[in-house]
This record gives C-alpha cells, structure tokens and sequence, in this order.
C-alpha cells in the first residue's frame, strides 16, 4: 500500500507542467501535420470541467476546437421526468429519494424538489441509493421512491438496489428508473443532421469503467470516428488529444484507451450482468434538447414490476416546452458554447439556474461561470 507521500507525488504527476508543455508541443505537432485544426467533443462534464479548469482549451487554441457533448444525466434529462419526479414528491405518505444535482433541477412549473421540500414535501438527497433500503425498512408506514438517475456508471447500482429489496420482500420500496445509455446517444450525434462537424470523441472514462472498450467498436466501424477513453486529470486528456491528433494524421479511426488504469476492452462483466438481469431496454426515452431516442434508456423488467414506481403510480405527465432563450439543448449537441446564450450569467447563474447545464456539478454552463465568465 502507498504512503500518503507516495500517493501526493503520483496524484501531482498527472498535472506536471514540464509533462504539459511537451504533450501539447507534441500535439500541436501532429495537428501540424494533419493539416488543419482537428474538433473534438468530449462526451462527459467532468472532462469539459478539466479542459476549462485547467486552460486546455486556451493552450490548444487554433489546433483543437473542444465541442461540449451531453455532459451527465442531469443536463439530458427530459423536463417531463423532472415533472415525474416533482408530482410524486407531491403524494401523500411518499419519501422521494434522489442525487443531490438533481434536486436544483427546474421542472415546467419553475419549481424543483428543493422548492417541494421547502413546502413540506418528503424529499431526501442521497449520495448511495442504499440509503433508500435502510430508509424503506426505517419507516415501513412511508412509501420510499427512489428516483434513480446515471448512465451505466451509476444503473449497477440500481440494479443491486432492486434485487436486494426484492429478495428482502420489501414491500415499501419503489424505483423510477432514469438510466441512459451513452453508446447510443454517441449513435445519434453522429447521425443527427443537426449537429456540428465531430473528428473524434474523447470518451467516457467512468461509463466505459462498467462498459468496456469493445462496445465502442462498431460506432468507429459505422462512422469512421475515432475515440479514446480518457481519464480526469489534465495529463489524461492531453494524451487523449495526442492520441486523437496522431489517429488522424496517420489515417486510422479506432478505438483507444488512454485511462488504462481503470478501463479494460470487456469492462465490469459482473456489473453488466446485473443490468441484464434487472433491466429491460425501453423502446424510446426522451432526452432534454435531443428528443426522443429510441434504445436509449432501461426500465425495470417485470420480475421486478412490483418495485417500479412507474407501473405502482402511473402518473402521466405532459410534454414541457423549453424555457425560451435557453440553450441548453444546443450546448449538450456542442451546436453552442453556453457564452451564446444570451441567459448565461444575467438570468441563468448557479444560484438562479434556469436550464440543467447551469444546475449539474458537472454541466458545461456551470463550467464557464466558473472558469471563463469574464474571458468574453
């Protein structure tokens, strides 16, 4: 095991300036001798938080054009789930159980679970959605829901929740289930018409954790774009971009992982398992600025349809309309930087936030109030 010095010294390694300045020499170099600047969407907020953060945008200027891509399930979720959410709040008898960033999320009405709960509603933030198990057993007279929301990262979760409270015989627990699949929606950008010009992907580190590499494979076959997985630190998305620049200089497109230190090619086998066995895929989903896309979602399989709230409840909500002059739905397709909008940082602001870009920790919005708000 590592002393903490030890750990200090590898942690620092991966922001160490001599280490920058040859890979993005190295990667102006390649872009040099591809020819032209080369643009790259990363897939996952807490990349577009890294590249900001740390100026890697600016550092590359004039050879990669970083495009912000949908970000976390926050900043895609689909208005009318935010409303689901927000009318179950509302029975009587219900805990609704949730992550936090989704809490700050404005449903239709303007109001979000923080409002409900400021009211009086029964609304709980949970940082494992174990807590709702323990909760459900705590309090047998409540009806515990569990809003889940995530990609494949955080369903393994959910999954376990549900075959844990089933094999319990708990009877006061219910799912509604959120989780989104990043692999497809990958699909549809690149065969979206409305959407800008995308050379490569950096690709989802902690999603492809549970994933895998391979599942990327016949995207790259399909459309000729090249991805490589990449880890959080700025080190690892500078030799992502390395890797992109010399993929297109050399005329390959493939898959590659950067993050070997936690992505393999076949990725979690017993995690997947769990979703196979817990989960069934939805037909279509709706998914906020991008609309309904077809494959793109789990449900609760109906094994397990006496936990899912959305057969126990059967509440129906209706297509929301956007707030108009939000952008949102332009950011997360990399069509605008949230700088266009013009809510960002006058009407839109972390305390005040009108779109979900603004409200998730990890939302492209929220990275430029943060990092660049007074650079335009």
């Amino acid at each position: 095991m590592k002393s903490s010095n030890e750990l200090s010294k590898l942690w620092n390694s991966f922001k160490d300036p001599e280490r920058v300045k040859a890979l993005v020499k190295a990667i102006k170099s390649e872009v040099e001798s591809y020819g032209k600047p080369i643009n790259v969407m990363e897939f996952c907020g807490g990349h577009t938080h890294v590249i900001l953060r740390n100026g890697l945008d600016e550092l590359l200027k004039g050879y990669i054009n970083f495009l912000h891509g949908p970000g976390c399930p926050v900043c895609v979720i689909a208005l009318e789930r935010v409303d689901l959410a927000l009318e179950l709040a509302r029975i009587k008898d219900v805990i609704l159980c949730t992550y936090g960033d989704l809490m700050r999320v404005p449903g239709s009405d303007k109001k979000s679970l923080l409002h409900l709960r400021a009211e009086g509603c029964a609304i709980k933030p949970v940082a494992s959605c174990m807590e709702c198990l323990k909760l459900a057993q705590e309090v047998p007279d409540k009806k515990v829901v569990f809003f889940a929301i995530g990609f494949e990262t955080t369903s393994p979760h959910t999954a376990v929740l549900i075959k844990e409270a089933y094999q319990r015989g708990i009877k006061n627990l219910f799912v509604v289930s959120n989780h989104i699949l990043a692999l497809v929606v990958l699909d549809y950008l690149l065969r979206s018409e409305d959407k800008p010009f995308i050379d490569a992907f950096i690709g989802p580190g902690h999603v492809s954790t549970i994933t895998g590499s391979r599942v990327y494979e016949p995207i790259v076959e399909k459309f000729g774009t090249p991805i490589v997985i990449a880890g959080f630190e700025p080190l690892d998305l500078l030799q992502a971009v390395y890797l992109i620049a010399k993929q297109m200089k050399e005329g390959r497109r493939e898959v590659e992982i950067q993050y070997i230190r936690s992505v393999s090619p076949e990725g979690n086998i017993q995690a997947k398992k769990f979703l196979e066995e817990v989960f069934v895929i939805r037909e279509k989903f709706p998914w906020r600025g991008l609309g309904e896309i077809p494959y793109s979602a789990y449900a609760i399989s109906s094994k397990y349809a006496d936990l899912d709230a959305e057969k126990v409840f059967d509440i129906k909500v209706k297509t929301s309309k956007e707030v108009p002059g939000c952008l949102c739905g332009n950011i997360i397709k990399g069509l605008n930087k949230p700088t266009d909008c013009k809510l960002f940082g006058k009407v839109c602001t972390p305390q005040n936030p009108i779109g979900p870009c603004m409200v998730s920790s990890e939302g492209a919005c929220l990275a430029y109030f943060k990092y660049k708000k007074f650079t335009h």
